[in-house]
Formats: C-alpha cells, sequence, structure tokens
C-alpha cells in the first residue's frame, strides 16, 4: 500500500512508520517536516499535498494541536486552536481526500483519551476528541467507493509521561508501539466507524 502519514516526526508517527513501513511505502508529511509540507488548517494546503502525492490507499493523521488551560482563563481564541487545526485539520484531510483515495482506502484519525476521561486543563482536548469521534462515524455510512474511516483514541504515552505525567495521575501509560498497532488496524482491517481505544 502507499499510505500517506502526517505528523510522522511525532512519537505516536514514528512508531506508526515503524510498524506500517515494514510492509508498505509511507510518504510523510507535517508542518516542516517529512517528504511533504502541508498545513492541516487550509484546505487548499491539504488539496495541493494530495495532487502532488497522487493516489493513495491509505491517510493517516497523528498531528494536531489543542491548549490546555484552566477552564476559567479559556477564551474563544483559545479553543479555536483545537477547532481549527487538530479538529478541522483532520477534517480537512477526508474532505480533501476521499477524492484521491483508492476504491476501498482509508483514513485513520487520532483523538483521545480525554473525550471519555477529562483531567484538569483539558476542556479542549475533550471537545475536539469527541467531535472528530463523532464525525468519523458520521462520515464511515457516506463514504463512497468503500473507503473506510477509524479513530485511534490512545490514553497517555509511556514516552511523553516526562512532560505530562503530573496532568495525567492515576492513568496507566501505554507505549506508542502498542498505540502503532491500532492504526494497523484501521489501515489493513476492513472495519469502519471505529473508534479505537487504546489504554
Amino acid at each position: 500500500m502507499d499510505i500517506l502519514l502526517i505528523g510522522a516526526s511525532g512519537t505516536i508517527g514514528k512508531a506508526v512508520a515503524h510498524e506500517l513501513g515494514q510492509r508498505h511505502r509511507i510518504i510523510s508529511a507535517g508542518r516542516s517536516s517529512g517528504d511533504e509540507h502541508v498545513d492541516l488548517r487550509d484546505l487548499a494546503s491539504v488539496t495541493a499535498l494530495f495532487e502532488r502525492v497522487g493516489p493513495v490507499d491509505a491517510v493517516i493523521a497523528t498531528a494536531g494541536n489543542v491548549h490546555f488551560g484552566a477552564l476559567a482563563e479559556f477564551t474563544p481564541e483559545h479553543y479555536a486552536i483545537g477547532l481549527n487545526d487538530k479538529l478541522m485539520g483532520q477534517v480537512n484531510l477526508v474532505l480533501a481526500g476521499q477524492k484521491v483515495v483508492r476504491d476501498g482506502g482509508s483514513f485513520t484519525l487520532t483523538s483521545g483519551i480525554l473525550s471519555d476521561d477529562p483531567i484538569r486543563y483539558g476542556s479542549s482536548a475533550s471537545m475536539v476528541n469527541a467531535a472528530l469521534e463523532g464525525f468519523a462515524r458520521g462520515a464511515a455510512i457516506e463514504l463512497a467507493r468503500g473507503l473506510r474511516i477509524n479513530v485511534v483514541s490512545p490514553t497517555v504515552l509511556s514516552e511523553s509521561l516526562a512532560g505530562y505525567g503530573p496532568y495525567f495521575r492515576g492513568f496507566e501509560s501505554v507505549p506508542a508501539a502498542r498505540v502503532a498497532l491500532a492504526y494497523s488496524k484501521s489501515v489493513e482491517g476492513l472495519q469502519t466507524g471505529q473508534i479505537y481505544r487504546v489504554g
């Protein structure tokens, strides 16, 4: 398969590239790194990315930013970071990619455990992750040509505990390599409209 992986330089992205790169061709993309550059917040940039790479069999998104902070200090602009980047960025991949991904191909998006298990300072992440999962369920019943869409929802990564551990007290972490298996299941399996929770 030809797999377009956005966010390949991140912790999850590297693990996904290692897992799937053993069997498939990975085309990496990111805002400032990878084989191709793309700004997911800009649909024109995403459309141009697909025009450059041509037809692919799968699209994986492991990129997206949200703002963390106290609810009492949040502004609409803070929420817009996650809405425009992590949410609409991944939605843009589906909007543009549905015309380019080969018949029977797939999209795999990334949400996170905070959609189900919120933490302090994480209201934006909870909102965005839940919206992504809702979008995928809705899109799954409308995608044409046998296209599939799933979402991977990981808990905090073992590799990220040094930075994020204090915010996830009581959570059991998982290694990125284990999370990568869920992306393999999505890409190489046949399911659609699923949320693969890893944690």
